[in-house]
């Protein structure tokens, strides 16, 4: 079974890791990327945990066994030591949260509301100090106050039903990432696995073997991501249903209501609000 699909055109190192390394003194370090659409930050993984935040744009994050969609103001937690990378969808400016082991805020992968406070402590973080070696009593004050507010807000944010689970086996992987890369291409499992030179059976019974989950329910979740990045450039909901897909908006709105419990226009108001908001620097 093999799928073909494009590269990113960037391919980029992560920034040096260490400059931005969390300490006991220290316990939550901000830095800020901007980046340019099908950029690809390479897999890699430090002793400390992370949170990414997209300000602006959509990034999509792979981390573990899930990959996640990310447009404006939703964040993506990473514990320590779990290989992930960064794919840019849009030009996107990315606020990154190193924290310190000792502060966990959840012990695996998942996507979080980001919470108005929360908002603000991200953009106020000072980014600018953490380039310097020897920052003032003062501003390392205020990066700990600020770190404190941020961690305790990020142990209260409501996590997000926006993962996409992925496969160990090499082939499904593939076959997974291309329908996330074009979700709409194909609507039925048979296609997809035509396209991958496999039989259906073949692919269906990788899928409940791998991810315990049948391709339809699966799919769904793509579906929903890429909702969220639609609602992220202010598309309306009937645009966002047509283009991915549904006969009407009244199917549109069931499936987001079995899948995150609430309507379109609840789940995905707060992108089309927040991404209007600029970022300070």
């Amino acid at each position: 079974m093999s799928v073909e699909f494009q590269p990113p055109r960037r391919l980029r190192p992560p920034q040096d890791p260490r400059r931005y390394a969390p300490t006991i003194d220290r316990p939550v370090r901000a830095k800020l990327r901007r980046l340019e659409p099908d950029t690809e930050i390479q897999p890699h993984q430090h002793p400390w945990a992370q949170v990414v935040i997209a300000i602006t744009g959509v990034a999509r994050i792979t981390a573990g066994d899930g990959t996640y969609l990310v447009p404006a103001w939703r964040a993506v937690w990473i514990p320590p030591d779990i290989e992930h990378a960064v794919t840019v969808v849009e030009t996107a400016e990315l606020r990154t949260l190193y924290v310190h082991p000792d502060h966990a805020v959840a012990s695996g992968c998942r996507v979080l509301e980001v919470s108005a406070l929360l908002r603000e402590l991200v953009l106020q973080m000072d980014v600018a100090m953490d380039g310097s070696a020897n920052p003032s009593k003062d501003l390392l004050a205020r990066e700990r106050r600020l770190g404190e507010l941020a961690l305790d807000e990020l142990r209260r944010a409501a996590p997000l039903r926006l993962g996409i689970a992925l496969p160990q086996d090499k082939r499904l992987r593939a076959l997974c990432q291309a329908v996330i890369d074009a979700p709409t291409r194909h609507d039925t499992l048979a296609a997809w696995a035509a396209e991958a030179g496999a039989s259906t059976r073949t692919v269906a019974r990788l899928f409940r073997k791998q991810l315990g989950s049948s391709f339809g329910p699966w799919r769904q979740q793509v579906l929903l991501a890429r909702a969220l990045t639609l609602a992220a450039q202010g598309r309306p909901m009937g645009l966002i249903a047509s283009d991915l897909g549904y006969a009407s908006a009244s199917a549109f709105t069931a499936m987001v209501r079995r899948s995150v419990g609430v309507p379109p226009g609840r789940f995905f108001g707060q992108s089309s609000k927040v991404t209007r908001l600029p970022s300070r620097q």
